[in-house]
């Protein structure tokens, strides 16, 4: 079931990603559009949180994600790209 949340969540991070650089590129050429700044700040702020989650639960996805200060758990479990983390 952690293996199936983890996936979930993995592919709503890939989404929001997706969606965040399409709305970098629009603001690249429409920067006064208020509606899309806003858009983005709200796809920000919930790519923040869900990545939080899923590094609380499942560990860090990039190395910066690596917050306990007690170890380095980057090496602790799979690498993203290996096909058990997805």
């Amino acid at each position: 079931m952690e293996n199936n949340t983890g996936k979930a969540m993995l592919c709503k991070l890939r989404a929001l990603d997706f969606s965040l650089y399409e709305t970098v590129l629009y603001l690249d050429a429409y920067p006064h559009d208020g509606d899309a700044l806003a858009y983005y700040h709200k796809l920000l702020e919930q790519r923040k949180s869900l990545m939080e989650e899923y590094e609380s639960s499942f560990g860090p996805i990039t190395p910066m994600g690596n917050t306990c200060t007690g170890e380095w758990k980057w090496i602790k479990s799979p690498w993203p790209w290996e096909y058990d983390a997805n």
